[in-house]
């Protein structure tokens, strides 16, 4: 009775697979935004202005991260939990793949959370006759939010770690 249930609850992980195609489909939504968004961007290019040129590339580049950020949490997520991508011999394989672990995952995700964050703070900073003191006041909160969450992570993964090797010291002089 316990091994059907266990290799049952291990089955369970294949559950998870649905939800990473999802993902991987929702890029083509990441896609149609870029594609509209460069679209406009060269729609205005007669009369662009340094800044609308400045705010159209940051647009670009917040999109382009968000769907970086989506890839490493399909890439990452599927191998961590469901079963490992066989493609070590594909040439085109990002180095990183099948060598981030969850510690590694969250990292990466808050990195990631962090650097969209401050693109879209630069962005206001650009514009920013267009925001309340109070929405922007609120904006860099919530990005000093995500900096410190994700050093504290940092810090919490290095004392992890650290206080592993310690062990592993140890018992190696035992």
């Amino acid at each position: 009775m316990e091994r059907l249930l266990e290799r049952s609850l291990f089955a369970s992980r294949w559950m998870m697979a649905p939800i990473y195609v999802g993902l991987a489909l929702s890029l083509l939504i990441l896609l149609w935004v870029f594609a509209l968004e460069l679209w406009h961007l060269v729609g205005i290019l007669p009369v662009m202005t340094v800044n609308d040129a400045v705010l159209g590339v940051l647009a670009l580049i917040d999109l382009s991260l968000a769907a970086n950020l989506l890839l490493i949490v399909i890439f990452s997520g599927y191998e961590n939990f469901v079963s490992r991508m066989d493609l070590s011999e594909h040439e085109d394989r990002p180095d990183w793949q099948g060598e981030v672990d969850f510690s590694g995952l969250k990292l990466k995700l808050v990195a990631s959370i962090v650097a969209i964050s401050g693109i879209h703070l630069l962005k206001v900073f650009m514009d920013v006759s267009k925001y309340a003191p109070d929405q922007i006041r609120w904006m860099v909160v919530i990005h000093l939010v995500f900096v410190i969450s994700g050093v504290l992570l940092a810090a919490m993964d290095w004392i992890a770690n650290h206080g592993k090797t310690l062990k592993k010291a140890k018992a190696s002089q035992a």
